[in-house]
């Protein structure tokens, strides 16, 4: 059994959920975990693409490991004509390839089938045609990595070796096979455990990030095998020498040295993705679970969002629905305090790509209801000040969440040149909807895609607070996500425009959906640049 860890005396967790939640039908109204989408050929048509932006896709993630520019090129282009129709916002992330180890190729067909009890021999030369006797392994360093007694994984561990004997002058390993498996050429081959020596980024995911991912303005790079801070300084300073500064930095941590450095790691990085896939190779299966938790937990502390990442929702490659199971793994990375899921091969690859993201959309939901968001509130700030002081724009957002806790306010309004108002905002885990309003677009899709439930809207000046908090007061009326007598808690500048924000105010939405200032200040006129609440109409 689980024990609360809100409440102030010891208690089973789960005591905010009863067997009217169980019963009643989901409640689709105000989803604050964000959802990436893998996209692919199942996918990439431009209908297809409105279809996801209309179930709920908040960022398009494009995955490097598979095609060329010009296929990427054409499918973004493609997302962008959908966005541009669907007059909806949707960042955009470029997945690097990152560090491999494959196998080889094989003398003849392209299969082999290798006998549990048998000997194979890995050799470091890629040149040789492999059999079912010797395989050739893309890791030079291989004989001097490994040690007798360790595991190599092959194919996503469906082939189990057991290291024998290690010969550095010939660059052989000989190795027991553990089970018996049919594999094909060029496999993935993990060593869990090993310390590999390997460029975190190699020339193609160079180029990829600066002949694409700069190029087109990406809105976030998610760096593949992240295994120290100093791989999250080298990227920063790639994309600042080469015209990307304002792109967001997502470090995928897949193996046990990104776990060991992953509180260095987190202090540079703008977010973080816990990439189970490879990780689930790299340390024991049954620890996973524990470093899902230990990384979403301190990164809700740091305040960087946070993505919970692969085989969430697997089975609808091929079906129609979910198992419980992965619904229950969905539902419980909520639980721990995700603010982003992603699908890959759910809607890259399978027919079903609409019903698997309204399916985590509804599993969202769901988690999201169980919790007591005043409770959530007081664990997310008490952890935070067991570990450091809060810092100003930290203390103002803590501030501004209690606040709307207390007077039940239908929304906090945060008017943010950079964003971070809205990220430290986010971290306390208000429970209501975080409207930011910038006047960066960039800006606003990377808050719009990966920060628990915020969203953005672009407009032309951030100089009249009053006329912006005035002009979300009345969309938020006409669309029926408020109505007259509801707060509005606002953070923003004492003086207009100018600087940081150090000011919390509430203020209350009049009968025919206004906001007049409370100091009686005149409001100015329209400012919006396409700012519409017709996609949080469906949330009313």
């Amino acid at each position: 059994m689980s024990v609360s860890q809100t409440s102030s005396i010891p208690k089973l967790s789960g005591s905010f959920i009863s067997l009217d939640m169980v019963k009643r039908a989901t409640d689709e109204k105000g989803r604050q975990t964000k959802i990436i989408c893998t996209l692919g050929p199942a996918c990439w048509e431009v209908p297809q693409l409105e279809t996801m932006l209309d179930a709920g896709m908040n960022v398009a993630r494009f995955n490097f490991s598979h095609g060329d520019h010009e296929g990427h090129g054409a499918t973004l282009e493609r997302l962008r004509t959908a966005v541009k129709n669907k007059n909806k916002t949707c960042a955009v992330l470029l997945d690097t390839k990152g560090p491999e180890i494959r196998s080889g190729f094989f003398a003849e067909g392209n299969k082999i089938n290798l006998v549990k009890g048998e000997t194979l021999i890995l050799t470091t030369d890629y040149t040789f045609k492999g059999s079912n006797k010797k395989l050739a392994c893309s890791y030079p360093q291989l004989p001097q990595s490994v040690k007798p007694g360790q595991q190599i994984l092959v194919a996503d561990g469906s082939l189990v070796l057991t290291v024998l004997t290690c010969d550095e002058s010939a660059g052989e390993v000989s190795c027991r096979i553990e089970n018996n498996a049919s594999i094909g050429e060029r496999k993935n081959m993990n060593l869990p455990g090993v310390v590999v020596d390997l460029p975190t980024f190699t020339e193609k995911d160079v180029n990829d990030i600066v002949n694409f991912g700069i190029k087109h303005r990406v809105d976030f790079i998610a760096a593949s095998f992240v295994r120290k801070a100093e791989d999250v300084s080298n990227l920063r300073k790639l994309l600042a020498d080469n015209g990307g500064p304002e792109i967001k930095i997502i470090v995928k941590i897949e193996n046990q040295e990104g776990v060991e450095n992953y509180e260095e790691i987190l202090k540079l990085t703008d977010a973080v993705m816990v990439a189970r896939g490879d990780l689930g190779m790299e340390i024991p299966p049954a620890k996973v679970f524990l470093a899902q938790k230990y990384m979403i937990r301190e990164a809700n502390i740091a305040g960087k969002p946070v993505i919970t990442a692969t085989q969430m929702l697997e089975s609808m490659i091929g079906n129609p629905r979910p198992t419980r199971a992965e619904c229950s793994d969905v539902a419980n990375a909520v639980l721990d305090g995700t603010d982003c899921v992603m699908l890959s091969g759910e809607t890259a690859n399978g027919p079903y790509f609409e019903q698997a993201i309204r399916v985590m959309a509804r599993t969202c939901c769901e988690a999201e209801g169980s919790q007591n968001n005043n409770n959530l509130y007081q664990a997310v700030r008490n952890s935070t000040v067991d570990r450091y002081s809060l810092s100003t724009g930290e203390s103002l957002a803590s501030s501004a969440t209690k606040t709307a806790i207390d007077v039940d306010a239908k929304m906090i309004l945060v008017i943010s040149e950079s964003g971070n108002s809205a990220r430290n905002v986010a971290k306390f885990r208000p429970g209501s909807f975080i409207i930011c309003l910038t006047d960066n677009e960039t800006i606003a899709r990377q808050c719009n895609g990966i920060m628990r439930g915020v969203h953005a809207y672009v407009v032309d000046s951030l100089d009249d607070t009053n006329g912006l908090v005035d002009l979300v007061g009345k969309y938020a009326a006409a669309a029926g996500v408020a109505k007259a007598g509801d707060k509005i808690v606002v953070v923003c500048g004492q003086q207009s425009g100018s600087g940081s924000n150090n000011q919390v105010k509430i203020e209350t939405i009049s009968a025919d959906g206004s906001v007049p200032p409370v100091d009686g200040s005149a409001v100015a006129g329209s400012l919006k640049r396409g700012l519409s609440f017709t996609d949080l109409q469906k949330l009313a």
